[in-house]
């Protein structure tokens, strides 16, 4: 069956992108597509769509109000967000504006291997499905040690036994069956906690498709956590039969409601997506949505934080209500959460084009936004971090009137002249060294 051919744009298209020739027969397709904000893509309706940051009513930045894309006549305009989506036979890819080709988007692929700490070697390392797909793979590790922190998931199941050590409720049907005449067995069903369940036994599944994976079976065997819990899962299994994948997956469709395992919902999203590559990677899902996205500025935050915290800066969480900072002292209230701050110094991220501007041609809210954070901290320092394409490194810096403090732009250069991932990590390496020595100084 050959793969639908996918319309390709990059984020924060502003000027648009004019759909031509056979693209405008995905016109219906793509108005659904931008019909509802993410928030209101509820995962029930459209359990194959998997959006990174998960936790959106939670994000302080809005991505729930955010569109995947947006349309006006045949033109699509794109915001923050990059990956795959598709509907019905419609597909559309959405890569990182500084991606030096459609078939290389390394920077994507190089903030999700440091925000979800993993190790790539020989994954291809292009904007498609297939390699988006491939890489959720590389996530699994991840998901599951964090999902296996909440303790290895269980739930009720009804259990039937046929003994002499009734502890539940008779069935009996089951006992005039079996035990009528000339038995002392009782017929009878428990409902009981078991580990060994339609949720354990898909991570099981999936495990056992890693496992056969020509070059990602590795993953499993990473680290001490990652194998605990792997084993954990196949010893709380004994009944897996991979003859069985398709009725596990469709036993998992509804999605874990248990407010306690909330980490295993989006584990149980995850393999969902990996064993249904290839259905979804034609498009047969009805009416339902699926793909891969993630929020640019999300992503390009929590990169910066790797960079960030072995300096010393805090990266409040505002989902768990730490690090905030409070405008009023007495009582404490109107709590605000910069990206990023230390003793005196205020950082922002900002996913947005801010190359060769000044200071004071910033956007008015966030100028004023960090104005707000240094004054609440008394800081001296403040910035914005943003992505460039631009080789200049020079720091842009105005002293603010009043009570003084200075705010600095910091460019970070994103390599746009390398034909390898290697090489594209060496020159990430040596402006990240350039980047810290900067906020440093």
């Amino acid at each position: 069956m050959e793969e639908p051919k996918p319309i390709t744009i990059t984020d924060n298209c502003f000027q648009g992108y004019i759909l031509k020739g056979e693209e405008l027969a995905h016109k219906e397709n793509l108005s659904k597509l931008s019909a509802l904000p993410i928030g209101e893509l509820k995962i029930e309706d459209n359990p194959n769509l998997l959006v990174f940051p998960q936790s959106l009513n939670q994000y302080k930045d809005g991505i729930t109000n955010e569109y995947i894309f947006t349309m006006r006549d045949n033109t699509i305009y794109t915001g923050n967000i990059m990956g795959f989506v598709g509907y019905k036979n419609t597909r559309l890819r959405i890569h990182s504006r500084f991606a030096k080709t459609d078939e290389q988007d390394f920077f994507l692929h190089y903030m999700l291997q440091r925000v979800f700490a993993v190790n790539l070697f020989d994954l291809n390392y292009t904007s498609d499905q297939t390699s988006i797909f491939d890489f959720l793979i590389y996530l699994f590790p991840a998901f599951l040690k964090r999902a296996y922190r909440q303790g290895l998931y269980k739930e009720y199941q009804t259990h039937h036994y046929n003994d002499t050590h009734l502890r539940g409720r008779i069935d009996m049907a089951q006992h005039i069956r079996k035990n009528i005449p000339f038995s002392s067995n009782i017929a009878y069903q428990t409902r009981e906690y078991a580990y060994n369940n339609d949720v354990t036994q898909l991570v099981r599944h999936t495990i056992e498709y890693i496992r056969l994976h020509p070059y990602a079976n590795g993953i499993l065997q990473n680290d001490a956590d990652t194998k605990e819990a792997v084993n954990a899962i196949v010893q709380a299994t004994p009944t897996y039969n991979r003859q069985e994948r398709l009725k596990v997956i469709n036993r998992n469709l509804r999605p874990i409601r248990h407010p306690y395992y909330g980490e295993y919902r989006y584990l149980q999203q995850l393999c969902l997506q990996i064993l249904r590559h290839e259905e979804l990677k034609y498009g047969t899902t009805n009416d339902e949505i699926y793909g891969i996205l993630f929020d640019g500025a999300w992503l390009w935050e929590e990169y910066l934080n790797t960079l960030l915290a072995p300096i010393g800066f805090l990266h409040p969480r505002n989902k768990d209500s730490q690090g905030a900072i409070w405008l009023f002292n007495n009582p404490k209230s109107a709590p605000r959460y910069p990206d990023f701050y230390r003793q005196d110094f205020i950082l922002d991220a900002k996913y947005k084009g801010y190359t060769d501007k000044r200071v004071s041609e910033v956007d008015r809210d966030d100028l004023h936004q960090l104005i707000t954070y240094m004054y609440i901290k008394q800081a001296a320092h403040g910035g914005l971090v943003y992505p460039s394409i631009s080789s200049d490194t020079a720091i842009h810096s105005s002293t603010l009137c009043g009570y003084g403090g200075t705010i600095s732009l910091y460019g970070m250069t994103i390599p746009q002249s390398v034909s390898s991932w290697s090489d594209f990590q060496s020159s990430m390496l040596h402006n990240e060294e350039a980047l810290i020595k900067h906020i440093v100084e």
